[in-house]
């Protein structure tokens, strides 16, 4: 139990990720020996040199719309899953459709961790709200408080009376599902008359869990916790709670993960604090993904957390990384606003505004100078039109004076108007 749950997460930071970087090239060479996707993604890769972050840093990003046109080029999987460990596992759909297999072992979504660092613990009832049908969640948690050592109810999404009636009858102390279906089990058990205060924990995930929501959780003595979790990796990041039992900032970054941080649009890695697209490696032999954009916003966190575990921390969720914007009747995507920065060494940070002037588009794209050489707007406004096919101004800016959001392209059309 201490080994899986204590010594890897109060390890030496450097150590973890001298580990990690040791085992990547051996994984990455028996995987794309094991799908023919990853190894035609990788073409031109040798496993053997990403033994860095800064190696890494130079694969591609493979999001998810590439992933799914190659899913649907070659079905299920696109190549990129080891179809000879495939016998006995379950396949997911999600949006899009994309086709997952399930991963090895009691805890493939490593959700038992995230469970633990909440306080919940082994012979605890966790009630389960998450779904059971096409999409991996009800599972990716169901195996997490199983292999904590809890029972589980698999109660699944909908039919809310029905799952008051069943809590109020089993009475588990956790709950486990979206963070607004709980209140909506409360407000439902008080218009039945149920009492449900057995419930002290939750876990939650697919969703913001909203402060003000938090805190009417606590004030009906519930403490709520949110992890971080997406169906291709199971459980990111979780948060952990001080010795007091309440929350503390940020997210721990999962074991056997390596996350990156990159700008939107892009493949290059962001400063620490600075928000943009998650990326994700994982160490999953069925399904072998190599800096997956997870198409999600956040940003590292400098420092370990205070409950002791050294873990990389992120702030969470923090919205949407997609910005690709129809202007004119054409599309504008981050990767345009990112070339427009490499070709102008002169630019730090930019982002493009569209707004309506009159019954019309307008772009403005905001620039922030890198160092003390000026901009030369006149060229960057030409590389603005060869580059995106349309016309609009650039504008300097204050350094640090662009929103540290990760927004590259902001959308402000008054579309109610």
């Amino acid at each position: 139990m201490s080994a899986y749950f204590d010594d890897l997460e109060v390890r030496d930071p450097a150590e973890r990720e001298r580990d990690l970087f040791r085992r990547l090239p051996r994984f990455l060479a028996d995987a794309v020996a094991a799908a023919p996707g990853l190894a035609r993604w990788l073409d031109g890769v040798a496993p053997e040199t990403v033994t860095s972050r800064e190696a890494l840093a130079r694969l591609p990003v493979l999001r998810k719309a590439e992933l799914l046109d190659m899913q649907r080029q070659n079905p299920p999987f696109g190549g990129f899953v080891d179809a000879r460990a495939l016998a006995g596992q379950r396949i997911f759909m999600s949006p899009g459709p994309i086709w997952e297999p399930q991963g090895q072992g009691i805890d493939p979504g490593q959700g038992a961790r995230a469970f633990f660092a909440a306080g919940i613990r082994p012979g605890a009832i966790v009630h389960n709200a998450f779904a059971y049908h096409m999409t991996p969640g009800g599972f990716i948690l169901d195996a997490g408080a199983r292999a904590l050592g809890c029972m589980l109810f698999p109660a699944g999404t909908g039919n809310t009376e029905m799952q008051v009636e069943a809590a109020a009858a089993l009475k588990p102390t956790v709950y486990c599902g979206t963070p607004d279906f709980l209140k909506v089990m409360l407000d439902k058990a008080r218009e039945l008359q149920k009492d449900l205060s057995c419930f002290r924990h939750g876990l939650v995930s697919g969703g913001a869990l909203f402060p003000s929501l938090r805190a009417e959780y606590a004030e009906r003595g519930i403490e709520v916790l949110q992890c971080y979790a997406t169906a291709e990796f199971g459980v990111i990041a979780y948060e952990a709670v001080d010795a007091d039992g309440k929350p503390l900032p940020g997210m721990i970054v999962n074991e056997n993960l390596i996350v990156e941080i990159v700008r939107p649009g892009t493949g290059d890695p962001v400063e620490v604090g600075e928000v943009g697209e998650v990326v994700v490696t994982g160490f999953n032999p069925i399904y072998p993904l190599v800096r997956l954009g997870t198409g999600d916003l956040s940003a590292i966190l400098p420092g370990a957390s205070a409950c002791g575990r050294t873990g990389t921390r992120i702030k969470g969720w923090m919205g949407r990384a997609d910005q690709r914007t129809k202007v004119k009747g054409m599309f504008v995507d981050p990767k345009q606003v990112a070339d427009i920065v490499r070709r102008h060494p002169e630019i730090a940070r930019a982002r493009l505004v569209v707004r309506r002037d009159g019954d019309r588009d307008a772009m403005e794209l905001q620039i922030e100078p890198a160092g003390d050489v000026a901009p030369d707007v006149g060229a960057i406004t030409a590389t603005l039109r060869e580059t995106t096919k349309l016309g609009g101004t650039v504008s300097a800016v204050r350094a640090g004076l662009l929103p540290n959001d990760g927004r590259v392209i902001a959308d402000e059309r008054d579309y109610s108007a």
